[in-house]
C-alpha cells in the first residue's frame, strides 16, 4: 500500500477545502432552519396579473364594455367593470382588446399527426379492432408544430383522439403548454373512441370518419359491441364473487375487458363516431339498452333525426365543415346546416376540427355554421363553453367566471371573424409565445427582402 506524503502546500489546500464545507453547511443549515413564515411570504409573493381597459366576453354573462379581469396563481381571482387592482400587480392594458375564454377543440389530432403523407409521423392508431387499453397521451407529441399554430390562434385546450378499429382507445384532453405530454395532461382518460361505419356515398366512396370504408352495416357492428360489453361484465361479476368468497378463483386478466370496466359501469363516456340518420336512431337505442354515457361525433345527417337526439339527452360534437356532403341530395349546404338544426331541436353541439393540421381553424368551422344561420353567441358558446360542459370540465374551463383556469385570448376584433388577430394568449394565467412555424418563416422571407434592398 503506497502512502501519500502530506506537503505543506498539500496540507493548505485540504485546510481551505474544510473550511469551505464548513462555510457550506453553516449556509444550509441556516437555509433550512427558515421559519415556516418565510415560506408562506414567498407564497403569498405569487405574481398578480391585471388585464385592464379589455371589452370582456365571458359567454356565460353579459358582456362587459370595458373592465378588468384579475388574475393570481393560474386563476381568475376577479372581473368586473369595477375591479381593484392591487398594489404590485402587473398591469396589462388592453384598451380596444376584446378578452375571450380560450377556445376549446373537441376532437383533434393534435400530437399524433405531424405530417399525414408521412407515415413516421403519423401515430393516431394501433393495430387490431378491440383496443380499449389504447390511450392517446401516449403517443402525444408535445414538440408537435401544429400546437403552437393553433394555441396562436386562440385554441387553449383540445380533445385527442386515437382512430382506427371498432373500440379505438381513450381520448385525452390537452392544454396546448408543456414541457412534456404528462404537463399538458386536463384530463387523461376522457372518453372511449368507437367507430361506427361511415355513409356510403350515392355517387360511388365513401364518407365518415377518415375516409373508413365499413365493412359490415351498424347493426351488426352494434351486435358485436354488445357482446364485447357483456364479456366485460361477466368479467366483473366472476372477479367479485372471488373477492368475496376465497374458494373461488379470480378469472385470468383480460386487457379488453378490464379498460371497459369504466365503460359499462356509466364511469367513462363514449364518444360514438356515427353518421347517417338510421345509424344514428341504432345507437341511441344501444346506448339506452347499454345505459352507458354517449357522445356523438360525426354526425352528418343528424339535422334528420334532431328531435331524437334532444330526446336522448346525447350531446354532439360536429365534425369537420370542410369536408363534401356525403349525401349529394341533401344538399350542397347540408353540413352547414346540420349544426344550425341540432342546435334549434336544444341538441348540445360543439365544433371541432377533425386535424391537426388545420386544428387552427377551429374558430372558421363555428363562423361558417354562423354563416348559415347559428346565433352568433351559439356559435362562440360551441367552442368554449359547450365543449367544456359535454366533457364535465366546465368548472375549470369555457368561460371567464371567478374560480376558473385563466385561460384567456385577447383579441382585436371578434373571435370568429378571420380577420381578427390574436394579441396576447394566457393558458393557466401565464401568457404564452405566440411564435410558430408561420411566424419564423414570416421572418425568414421578411429578412429576405430586406437582404434584398440592402443588396442593390
Amino acid at each position: 500500500m503506497k502512502l501519500t506524503r502530506m506537503t505543506p502546500a498539500s496540507l493548505k489546500n485540504k485546510t481551505q477545502l474544510v473550511f469551505m464545507a464548513a462555510l457550506l453547511c453553516l449556509g444550509l443549515g441556516s437555509l433550512y432552519s427558515l421559519p415556516l413564515s418565510a415560506a408562506v411570504q414567498t407564497e403569498d409573493k405569487a405574481e398578480v396579473i391585471a388585464i385592464v381597459g379589455a371589452k370582456i366576453v365571458p359567454v356565460t354573462g353579459q358582456i362587459i364594455d370595458s373592465g378588468s379581469i384579475l388574475i393570481k396563481d393560474g386563476r381568475i381571482v376577479d372581473l368586473g367593470a369595477n375591479v381593484s387592482i392591487p398594489a404590485g400587480a402587473r398591469v396589462i392594458e388592453a384598451r380596444g382588446l376584446t378578452a375571450y375564454p380560450g377556445m376549446i377543440d373537441s376532437y383533434s389530432w393534435l400530437g399524433l399527426e405531424e405530417i399525414s403523407g408521412v407515415r413516421a409521423t403519423v401515430d393516431n392508431r394501433e393495430t387490431g379492432r378491440v383496443n380499449p387499453q389504447v390511450k392517446a397521451i401516449e403517443a402525444l407529441r408535445y414538440d408537435s408544430m401544429h400546437i403552437p399554430i393553433a394555441r396562436a390562434n386562440g385554441i387553449v385546450a383540445a380533445v385527442v383522439a386515437p382512430s382506427g378499429g371498432l373500440i379505438s382507445g381513450q381520448s385525452t384532453l390537452i392544454k396546448l403548454d408543456g414541457w412534456t405530454n404528462r404537463e399538458m395532461v386536463i384530463k387523461e382518460s376522457l372518453a372511449m373512441i368507437i367507430e361506427l361505419p361511415a355513409i356510403r356515398r350515392s355517387r360511388g366512396g365513401f364518407s365518415g370518419f377518415r375516409g373508413q370504408q365499413p365493412q359490415v352495416t351498424t347493426e351488426k357492428t352494434l351486435d358485436e359491441l354488445r357482446q364485447i360489453f357483456k364479456k366485460a361484465r361477466m368479467y366483473e361479476k366472476r372477479r367479485e364473487a372471488a373477492r368475496k368468497n376465497s374458494l373461488l378463483p379470480l378469472p385470468e386478466f383480460d386487457e379488453a375487458s378490464h379498460f371497459l370496466l369504466p365503460v359499462v359501469k356509466g364511469e367513462l363516456p363514449v364518444i360514438f363516431s356515427v353518421h347517417a340518420d338510421k345509424d344514428i336512431l341504432q345507437t341511441i337505442k344501444f346506448v339506452q339498452e347499454e345505459k352507458i354515457k354517449a357522445i356523438f361525433y360525426g354526425v352528418e345527417q343528424g339535422f334528420k333525426v334532431a328531435q331524437e337526439i334532444k330526446e336522448a339527452g346525447i350531446p354532439c360534437i360536429i365534425g369537420s365543415l370542410y369536408s363534401l356532403p356525403p349525401v349529394w341530395e341533401d344538399g350542397y349546404d347540408a353540413l352547414f346546416l346540420n349544426p344550425v338544426i341540432l342546435n334549434q331541436a336544444g341538441v348540445k353541439i360543439a365544433f371541432s376540427s377533425s386535424s391537426a393540421s388545420t386544428a387552427k381553424d377551429l374558430p372558421y368551422q363555428a363562423a361558417k355554421a354562423a354563416a348559415f344561420g347559428l346565433k352568433p353567441e351559439e356559435a362562440l358558446k360551441a367552442v368554449t363553453i359547450y365543449p367544456a360542459e359535454i366533457f364535465g370540465v366546465d368548472k375549470l374551463l369555457g368561460s371567464l367566471e371567478p374560480g376558473k383556469t385563466a385561460n384567456i385570448v385577447l383579441a382585436d376584433g371578434d373571435l370568429l371573424e378571420l380577420g381578427t388577430k390574436i394579441q396576447k394568449v394566457f393558458i393557466d394565467g401565464k401568457e404564452v409565445s405566440l411564435e410558430n412555424r408561420y411566424t419564423e418563416l414570416l421572418k425568414k422571407f421578411e429578412q429576405r427582402e430586406t437582404d434584398k434592398q440592402v443588396n442593390k
